[in-house]
């Protein structure tokens, strides 16, 4: 396990990219003292932690035409696009089994990243029980006007990349002197303000605090990407991001293209391996 913390940016379906560096990390028995995602990124870190390669993918591109799965029937009546009881039950317990006892072995700390939809700040949330803390990725993964908040403990929560979509400072707050950063964007892209301004005031009148956090994150997110910049430099964050403009929307049911896409990561992570394994101090035998 190396000394650093590991970052997952979401992003809907384009985190299958995610899924392909993490599933090249397992190839090379890559751990990381402590793991942050958000969003889509809480989700495959999850089949990132039991070591259950191809299972993210599987899961992202076996069930896109059940409609339990993700569609409009779902949205209309449950209020979620994408089904909870089969995402976060039916799939790990019945169709394609997690592996609890792997996790339990995983001798780190794995953080779910929300957003508190009463204060707009983020919450990260340490899982220790997948089962009993899936309730805790299911909010990091609720994505705000396609999904209902997710209410626990008193609080409710939305989509952890509405407050912090790339939590590599509270990673280095925890102590993680190095971060692997995994994004789901390209170098040139820039976050620009959202077009859903109106709807979401109108939706979540009832908790300005969250509509203020949906209204600046562009310039929060574009922030977070020059100290990502600044971070390269100095040799303290290495990035990982797709090398070429993603053309895989946040819903995406083109089983081919989510394949391509999970590819590139792959390839990627695989392409940055020496470098990687230059910054994170890998011994010679690691690095193979």
């Amino acid at each position: 396990m190396v000394n650093a913390g590991l970052i997952l940016e979401g992003g809907g379906m384009r985190g299958l990219y995610t899924a392909g560096v993490l599933d090249f990390f397992l190839d090379k028995d890559l751990e990381f003292r402590e793991v942050y995602g958000v969003s889509a990124g809480s989700c495959h870190a999850c089949s990132y932690l039991s070591k259950q390669r191809g299972r993210a993918l599987a899961i992202s591109i076996d069930y896109l035409k059940d409609p339990r799965y993700c569609g409009v029937r779902s949205l209309i009546k449950t209020g979620n696009l994408f089904g909870v009881k089969m995402c976060y039950d039916t799939i790990p317990n019945e169709l394609n089994l997690y592996d609890y006892k792997a996790f339990n072995r995983y001798e780190g700390k794995f953080y779910a990243v929300m957003t508190d939809c009463e204060t707009g700040e983020a919450c990260y949330h340490q899982i220790k029980d997948m089962r009993k803390d899936i309730w805790a990725v299911r909010a990091s993964s609720s994505l705000p006007l396609v999904s209902r908040m997710v209410g626990v403990h008193g609080h409710l929560y939305l989509d952890g990349g509405i407050a912090d979509s790339i939590p590599v400072k509270q990673s280095e707050k925890n102590g993680n002197a190095k971060n692997v950063v995994i994004l789901t964007r390209d170098k040139d892209y820039r976050k620009a303000p959202s077009q859903a301004n109106r709807l979401i005031r109108k939706l979540y009148r009832k908790y300005p605090k969250l509509v203020a956090g949906m209204e600046d994150r562009h310039i929060r997110y574009n922030e977070t990407l020059d100290y990502l910049a600044e971070g390269e430099k100095e040799g303290r964050i290495f990035v990982i991001r797709p090398s070429r403009k993603v053309e895989v929307g946040r819903i995406e049911k083109n089983k081919e293209k989510l394949i391509e896409l999970y590819q590139e990561g792959y390839d990627d992570a695989s392409a940055a391996w020496a470098g990687l394994s230059h910054f994170l101090g890998l011994s010679e035998e690691a690095k193979k």
